[in-house]
């Protein structure tokens, strides 16, 4: 076929059209390759808010960022580890687990890791779960020997148990939660009955953190279980002792009212805390998936986030604002700059 010189042109000028047309129509196909704040689908992000202080915050964190910075559909939702978790693996909702504790959920969790149904986007403690038994560091400072539990036992006098002087008191947890059975093993395993020490139940959580509040601010000897990340470990300066290393089996039968084993000492293990979502996300949402892979904050970060809300009575959402709002230079770590100039115009 013979074309005159403008008719050459003109299908030189239509072919490039069409292809780029194609290349657009590709691209606009995949709106993570032209958008890098695009939340990339239609379908809802379902953020489960934990039953606990430092998850139910963390929740409301990414739900601001995904929805102001992403233009994501966000919904939070009620959630606690085992229905969670059941429900991430047969439904894939929630979609996002934002401190899911897997100790508790091991096989389950690790079957549906390995059948590609929930993926693990980044540890969301990045130095561990911590779990033990504490003392004020003005104790130690005065006491600089005293740095194991074996040491704090052959010093009950340090710690008397205000109703019988006689004693000193190791603050366990409250009824019916797990580490209630985990101390009281301990302290059996230790023999502390024998050695001059009374266990004493605090009745609930508020009231074990009142009895530790209340000692720090009189200055006081204090002996008692906690965990992190938690409001009273970042408020107050506390030192963990020394209980030697952990042995998984004795950890597991101390932990259970089942087992026939007589308790024996061993230190805490440090849970794994995931930011676990369902498997869809890396592949409808690039972005978000990309996102979740960069929100892990140490322990110290999130006792502080948990400080604010302690002392100021407020609830997660508005502790989430709160840490938004002082800590841009961690959170926007974890974005575009286009994606956190969304986040920080929302937030005025």
């Amino acid at each position: 076929m013979i074309f005159k010189s403008g008719g050459i042109a003109a299908a030189i000028a239509v072919a490039f059209l069409s292809a780029t047309s194609h290349s657009a129509l590709a691209q606009g196909s995949d709106p993570q390759a032209t958008d890098a704040a695009s939340c990339g689908t239609d379908r809802t992000i379902d953020i489960a808010e934990m039953t606990w202080p430092s998850a139910a915050a963390l929740a409301h964190i990414h739900a601001i960022i995904l929805e102001k910075g992403f233009g994501c559909n966000v919904e939070i939702v009620t959630g606690d580890t085992v229905p969670t978790s059941s429900s991430m693996l047969t439904r894939g909702s929630p979609a996002v687990a934002p401190e899911l504790w897997t100790s508790t959920i091991q096989e389950p969790w690790a079957k549906g890791l390995a059948d590609g149904k929930v993926v693990e986007q980044t540890n969301a403690i990045t130095d561990g779960t911590v779990e033990g038994w504490f003392i004020p560091r003005y104790v130690q400072t005065a006491h600089p020997d005293i740095k194991t539990v074996q040491d704090v036992i052959g010093h009950p006098e340090l710690f008397q148990d205000p109703e019988d002087s006689s004693k000193g008191r190791l603050y366990s947890c409250p009824p019916g939660w797990a580490c209630e059975i985990s101390t009281g093993a301990l302290f059996e395993a230790l023999g502390m009955k024998d050695k001059g020490w009374n266990l004493f139940s605090p009745g609930s959580g508020g009231a074990l953190d009142a009895s530790i509040a209340r000692a720090f601010t009189r200055e006081e000897p204090i002996l008692f279980y906690y965990w992190g990340p938690t409001a009273i470990l970042g408020k107050y300066d506390a030192v963990q002792l020394d209980l030697g290393p952990t042995k998984p089996d004795v950890y597991a039968c101390n932990t259970s009212r089942d087992c026939t084993d007589k308790p024996g000492v061993t230190a805490y293990p440090s849970s794994p805390a995931v930011v676990g979502a369902a498997k869809w996300i890396e592949s409808d949402a690039p972005n978000v998936a990309g996102y979740l892979a960069k929100v892990g904050l140490t322990n110290a970060e999130i006792s502080e986030i948990l400080v604010y809300g302690d002392e100021n009575k407020a609830d997660a959402a508005a502790t989430a604002l709160n840490f938004l709002k002082t800590k841009e230079d961690r959170w926007m770590s974890w974005v575009a700059p286009e994606v956190a100039a969304k986040v920080k115009a929302s937030l005025n």
